[in-house]
């Protein structure tokens, strides 16, 4: 049985990735700061299948995803999460949500900055690199020479093992890029942000220096 999926979000890319686990065959819950009654009729005509449910019991789902804009991270409740394997696929885009202490004046990645925040979930950065159009259209056979591969990063091996399975069930070949602060190679201006890359062109990329 496939594990069940929260999504913490139901913008754009929360209700695409919602669609594509659906079609993968997983059970999908999805939830907002809103009261779950509040959005029963939006996940219902935009994600069919999906399940809209407090925070709180997306949170308790086997794999969590965090699709909120990364400035409202601090809404998030770490206690719901505590322990969770948590899907970071958020992005820092100050021109458009604004410029963040949090992550401007922070050395490190901002995925590592929400571990923080979150204390005891396992956190892992992943999916923040695919458009939420190109995630429905992009996906392949596990066969197909030419399929998508999506970079994961984390610090927790068993938590990375569960999201490259998730990811693979999605359409993409996994490609574990190493420590969570390795995520700093798919971050928002990289060479792997803003390309499309098989999994050996995707590996290739991880281990490159980046531009200083």
């Amino acid at each position: 049985m496939h594990p069940t999926i929260g999504i913490l979000g139901a913008g754009r890319v929360g209700t695409a990735l919602a669609r594509q686990a659906l079609k993968a065959g997983y059970r999908v819950r999805i939830a907002t700061a809103k009261p779950a009654a509040d959005n029963a009729l939006l996940v219902d005509i935009v994600t069919p299948g999906a399940e809209a449910v407090e925070s709180s019991e997306a949170a308790a789902s086997d794999l969590v995803v965090l699709a909120i804009p990364l400035h409202k991270y601090r809404t998030l409740n770490p206690d719901d999460l505590a322990g969770k394997v948590v899907i970071d696929a958020m992005n820092y885009w100050a021109p458009v949500d604004g410029v963040s202490d949090d992550f401007e004046n922070d050395a490190r990645t901002s995925s590592e900055v929400v571990e923080q925040f979150l204390a005891s979930a396992r956190v892992v950065k992943s999916l923040n690199h695919i458009g939420y159009h190109e995630l429905e259209e992009d996906d392949k056979p596990a066969t197909d020479p030419h399929r998508r591969a999506l970079a994961v990063a984390g610090d927790d091996p068993a938590a990375k093992e569960l999201v490259m399975g998730f990811i693979d069930r999605l359409g993409y070949d996994a490609v574990d890029a190493g420590t969570l602060a390795a995520g700093r190679a798919f971050q928002p201006a990289t060479a792997i942000f803003t390309g499309s890359h098989t999994a050996p062109q995707l590996r290739a990329l991880v281990h490159q220096p980046l531009a200083a």
